[in-house]
């Protein structure tokens, strides 16, 4: 079953123009595995099934990371430093997981108010030695360190989304939202300071499904 997994993930990475080393699928597939593992026990997903996760959340989440590194690579980064990324909600480590693997100029912060949750990305990123990864058991209006890139999925209303994370947002930073269907009565309700910049409709290699980013910043 893994070997079959294995290729339909190849194959969605293909299909999705990332250029990701073996040793990157290999790591995609072993967080998979975790996933899976504790999930029996931390109930961190209610996908169970081994094929809808990888097309529901592990593809689904790298749908959205060709337009991350499009963001990051016009950013002027200082040699050998990290990008700087909260991830909002983490729960299972999707997106965040998935983007610390396939980034490894950015550094993934994962915050999460529920503490098992949290443990379990401290975890993922032992177990499969990423040092661009950490857990967060914190509330994200609590945060004291601030964000150039503010990322989220299936987490919340754009509102309720961008006003608990806007004490975490760096000058000139973003909010990087990914959504199912265009959020239209959403954006409506956003506060005139914070303004969509881009609307990216995203393909999910083998799901059948509307997927699109929302881009937000304040307005300056």
């Amino acid at each position: 079953m893994s070997q079959v997994l294995r290729t339909q993930l190849e194959q969605g990475v293909q299909a999705l123009k990332l250029e990701l080393a073996p040793a990157q699928i290999d790591l995609l597939m072993s967080f998979m595995d975790l996933l899976q593992k504790w999930n029996k026990v931390y109930n961190l997903t209610s996908v169970r099934d081994p094929q809808e996760m990888l097309t529901h959340h592990l593809l689904d989440s790298l749908a959205a990371v060709p337009a991350l590194l499009r963001h990051v690579n016009r950013l002027p980064l200082e040699e050998g430093k990290r990008l700087p990324l909260l991830d909002v909600g983490s729960g299972g480590g999707l997106p965040g997981v998935v983007f610390a693997i396939c980034c490894p100029q950015i550094d993934v912060n994962c915050v999460d108010t529920v503490g098992k949750k949290a443990a379990f990305i401290q975890q993922v990123a032992a177990a499969l030695r990423l040092p661009n990864l950490r857990g967060i058991h914190d509330r994200v209006e609590n945060l004291k360190t601030r964000y150039p890139v503010i990322s989220c999925r299936a987490f919340a209303s754009l509102v309720d989304f961008t006003t608990w994370s806007r004490k975490a947002l760096a000058e000139d930073g973003i909010w990087f939202a990914m959504k199912g269907k265009h959020p239209d009565e959403e954006i409506a309700a956003l506060p005139a300071d914070v303004k969509v910049f881009h609307v990216e409709p995203l393909q999910v290699p083998g799901l059948d499904a509307e997927r699109c980013v929302i881009w937000l910043k304040l307005a300056s």
